[in-house]
């Protein structure tokens, strides 16, 4: 049965807990760096990115289970990631199917952290929450993040053009977009790590 709500969820070096007030501040260390937003948009000041705080946490209440994950390794904030529902004007959130996103402080690039994280996130949505589907996007020009999103097991499925007034360097290339289905990944999925029995990690 789908979760009620968010779980807490564990890798081998990350504990993923459910967005709240106290990872603020490294929100505001993530929005704040041109490095860690040059395909995602300008950097943000502190009250930009308090506001789109409050968005995030909200997302947790659009559909039971799925939400945003703060990623502690050792205790210390890592960065986050997400499982949000896409949704259709009128419509509401389309049922089955999330969008998997990440963005990790720049001193944790390159340790394995954004696909270790990504891979539980996407056990979390086929096995626990019956997900049918599991997408992610970003810009054709992305590779380091393409690379990881075929590195946890999405496949390419298209590129795609939006319309931006102001246009982040290399969007002419398009945006793309790669996707995972349930049977896909049981098909290939690793062989499942168990939880820490005692609910705590690493101690």
């Amino acid at each position: 049965m789908p979760l009620v709500t968010q779980a807490i969820l564990w890798t081998a070096r990350i504990q993923l807990v459910p967005l709240g007030d106290d990872h603020l501040a490294g929100e505001v260390q993530l929005d704040a760096d041109p490095e860690v937003m040059r395909y995602l948009g300008r950097p943000r000041q502190r009250a930009e990115v308090a506001q789109v705080h409050r968005q995030r946490i909200a997302a947790a209440s659009k559909v039971p289970g799925l939400g945003f994950w703060a990623g502690l390794v050792a205790g210390s904030f890592v960065g986050w990631w997400v499982l949000e529902p896409p949704e259709r004007a009128d419509q509401g959130p389309v049922e089955g199917q999330a969008e998997l996103g990440y963005r990790l402080l720049r001193r944790y690039w390159r340790q394995g952290l954004a696909s270790e994280g990504a891979r539980e996130l996407i056990r979390h949505g086929f096995a626990d929450l019956d997900l049918r589907r599991i997408f992610a996007e970003t810009m054709a020009v992305n590779l380091p993040s393409r690379a990881t999103m075929a590195a946890v097991g999405l496949d390419y499925v298209r590129t795609f053009h939006r319309h931006f007034d102001d246009p982040l360097p290399g969007g002419g290339h398009g945006e793309v977009e790669y996707a995972a289905t349930r049977q896909e990944w049981l098909a290939n999925r690793p062989a499942v790590v168990p939880q820490p029995a005692s609910g705590k990690h690493g101690t």
